[in-house]
């Protein structure tokens, strides 16, 4: 038996490597920072503590503060104001003591006084309808913003208070210690905003044709701001990108509406059946039961007749809800309202919508339907949904979400009908901020501070529920989808770990690349058992807390048991983008020749190549020195004698039998023009037609962050070579994808053409 050794002369690893000095004197560059892009993330992340672990979960001192209302709020429909009254008890949980508190007044943003307007550039908008252009350069702004009568304790006496654009401070009388709670009252008022003329978040819209408005109402009471580990105070000012930080907390809520008026919002209703017709009331309490198809609870025919009434007389609605972070509702004698039961788990939650007869019949047909679905989806891919309903209300140009009910846009023209990307964007949107009940509702993360943390995570989730709802449904969230943007101007780009007020673009930054590069993550780098395992114990740990990013980056990695640092780094932290191409392929055969390259390599280093026995080489069909002679037969299959011997010494006639009959050998040289480091997805076409489809991990960049080299023995000649065939990884030039080369645009030209003709 002879005991052969193959060496791949091309391949040749050097002995400098194993510690022997190369022959050839260099002069010595400086050191180096580590700059590998497979560089740990621990200085990005902070410090684990007893707060958080680093692991990624909640750590043994994890605390979060409550903060519980009672509140009375009246709806004055004739002049589009809100009045209310509330008392906020506060618990101190953290283990040190508040000498003062800090209050959101979010409708500030919209006072005369605003800096939003002032710190917002740009040049005159595309068109403007009269009201808005008369507010923005006719010297008559909308009165907006919280007008406070009062802030007074518990015992009545005015607390010292001072208000800074879109927060105030309250200033305690006594420091509030650890493990205490304290009680204060606050009465304000404002001119509702009709966000049909500036996107606000709520608001009311007017219906010329019957004189009504509909009300879709939020942010409408001083809340409190978080405090907790990572930062002390979230007091950043709402300047209407950032969203909102907050605790949770316990409601009662009194709402007083016309008494020709349709409500629902977040919690319980608790006088729901005096609210109702009696047959309104029936049909509800059958709803309780349908769980294949919505019940028409509130007609359009009663909804029309109700257009007509204009009641002085009003009715008081009570709600109570327990552990959410917000409260909302809305509320119009215009109201039609539908339902239907969904089983999820053990218990039977409402699927709920309300939209006036402009939504119809598109929100009949569609809405609760997609509600339905949207709580079972999520509820296989995280949690179960907790709470009791979720709520879908029709609002023209909106997408804002809070606990159990949102707004959604999605108007059919005047005769009813509807494109298919009307219904489309419906469906996305009422998907998208339902959806929103578990990021940021439950797992309560800072939107502030970190906007992707919810919408990006709901958006994938958004994916998974659309294509659940109807297969091939035209999901925006794929890895293709966001290759114009990360390979635009860099320039108006940022790193999704950018404060979110700060961002450039930020649909493309908050939602799309985050909620692609979660979809990249589950189909090419992990898997779905062990993303779906990773992401369920992300939203599992951090359901009803305050998760930060690091909290979701080490979760990922510690449920996978991958190291996933090098993608966070990347994706989120850098504007790099990914093009990965073929820079060349080259043929080979085996020898048992000492090639050129061989003999020069072992001379370097004062070896005889002589002294080391047999060895096989390969050599490049395409190189001076091959010639058929050199590779012992003329025909490809490489049937040299000593490795039949070799084979025969070595393996049974059984074993022979399985080995692979190679007959062809090529090394294939990958490039990386692109900045990101990405698995390399490769796509091999035969001559016979088959294909074989091989990933090589990221980690085989480590060592060459340019260019790598792959040796692919094959028993059948290779056809093509492609890159990515199925857009998976944002490869945003796909011009140096295939080999041979194809003469095709990119995929980025395709989508600039596209981005023009749309």
């Amino acid at each position: 038996m002879k005991n052969i050794t193959l060496f791949i002369s091309f391949l040749m690893i050097s002995l400098v490597s194993f510690g022997q000095q190369n022959p050839e004197k260099k002069e010595r560059e400086p050191g180096h920072y580590n700059i590998s892009k497979f560089k740990q993330l621990k200085e990005e992340l902070a410090t684990p503590n007893v707060y958080r672990t680093g692991s990624g979960a909640p750590g043994p001192n994890y605390y979060q503060q409550q903060a519980d209302y009672k509140m009375d709020i009246v709806l004055d429909d004739e002049n589009q104001k809100i009045y209310g009254e509330e008392t906020i008890t506060y618990h101190n949980n953290a283990p040190e003591g508040l000498d003062y508190l800090w209050v959101q007044l979010d409708q500030n943003v919209r006072a005369p006084d605003s800096k939003t307007p002032q710190v917002t550039a740009g040049g005159p908008s595309v068109s403007y309808k009269p009201e808005k252009f008369t507010q923005t350069f006719l010297g008559r702004p909308f009165d907006g913003g919280f007008k406070i009568d009062f802030v007074k304790d518990a015992a009545g006496k005015d607390l010292p208070h001072f208000i800074n654009g879109t927060m105030m401070r309250i200033d305690l009388a006594q420091t509030l210690k650890s493990g205490h709670s304290t009680s204060f009252k606050i009465k304000w008022w404002y001119n509702i905003p009709e966000h049909t003329i500036d996107r606000a978040r709520s608001g009311f819209e007017h219906f010329d044709k019957d004189g009504n408005n509909t009300y879709i109402i939020a942010q409408f009471f001083p809340r409190m701001a978080v405090y907790n580990d990572v930062e002390g105070w979230q007091n950043l000012q709402f300047l209407g990108r950032g969203e909102f930080a907050l605790p949770f907390g316990n409601y009662e809520v009194n709402i007083t509406t016309p008494a020709d008026h349709v409500l629902d919002g977040t919690g319980h209703i608790l006088n729901r059946k005096d609210m109702l017709t009696s047959k309104q009331w029936k049909r509800f309490e059958q709803a309780k039961k349908s769980f294949d198809k919505p019940v028409i609870v509130v007609t359009q025919e009663e909804a029309e007749k109700s257009e007509k009434s204009f009641a002085k007389k009003t009715k008081t609605w009570k709600l109570k809800a327990e552990n959410v972070r917000d409260f909302a509702f809305a509320s119009s004698r215009k109201y039609i309202l539908d339902a239907q039961a969904v089983k999820i788990g053990g218990k039977t939650v409402m699927a709920i919508s309300m939209y006036p007869k402009e939504g119809n019949p598109l929100w009949e047909e569609y809405s609760t339907k997609v509600v339905a679905n949207t709580l079972e989806s999520y509820s296989e891919q995280m949690f179960d949904y907790p709470y009791h309903k979720a709520i879908s209300v029709h609002a023209k140009q909106q997408g804002m979400e809070y606990p159990m009910i949102c707004w959604n846009y999605g108007r059919p023209k005047e005769d009813g009908t509807y494109s298919m990307r009307t219904r489309n964007g419906m469906i996305g949107v009422i998907t998208h901020e339902v959806g929103h009940n578990w990021f940021p509702m439950i797992v309560n993360s800072d939107e502030r501070q970190w906007g992707w943390m919810d919408e990006g995570l709901n958006t994938f989730a958004q994916l998974i529920a659309e294509q659940r709802f109807e297969a091939n449904f035209p999901s925006r969230a794929y890895p293709k989808n966001v290759v114009g943007y990360m390979g635009g101007n860099q320039s108006r780009i940022t790193p999704i770990m950018t404060q979110h007020d700060n961002v450039f673009q930020s649909g493309p930054n908050a939602y799309s690349k985050p909620a692609a590069g979660l979809y990249l993550l589950r189909e090419v780098v992990l898997g779905h058992e062990l993303f779906d395992k990773a992401f369920k114990t992300y939203a599992e740990r951090w359901k009803f807390k305050h998760p930060t990013p690091a909290d979701f980056f080490r979760t990922m990695e510690d449920a996978s048991g991958t190291d996933l640092d090098w993608f966070w780094r990347g994706w989120f932290f850098t504007t790099d983008y990914n093009d990965i191409g073929i820079k060349d392929v080259k043929k080979y055969v085996v020898t048992d020749k000492p090639t050129k390259r061989a003999e020069a390599m072992y001379k370097a280093y004062g070896i005889d190549i002589k002294t080391l026995g047999t060895n096989l080489y390969l050599i490049n069909t395409d190189s001076e020195e091959y010639s058929p002679e050199m590779a012992n037969v003329k025909d490809p299959s490489n049937d040299i004698p000593v490795l039949k011997e070799y084979l025969a010494d070595n393996f049974t006639k059984e074993e022979r039998a399985k080995l692979k009959d190679t007959k062809y050998f090529y090394e294939i040289i990958f490039e990386k023009p692109g900045g990101l480091v990405m698995p390399i997805l490769v796509e091999y076409v035969y001559a016979d037609g088959s294909k074989e489809e091989i990933t090589y991990p990221a980690e085989i960049w480590r060592f060459n962050d340019k260019e790598i080299k792959k040796v692919f023995a094959s028993d059948k000649e290779i056809k093509e070579i492609n890159i990515d065939p199925k857009q998976l990884t944002a490869d945003i030039d796909t011009s140096n994808n295939s080999w041979p080369k194809k003469k095709e645009d990119s995929q980025f030209d395709k989508f600039k053409k596209k981005s023009v003709q749309n």
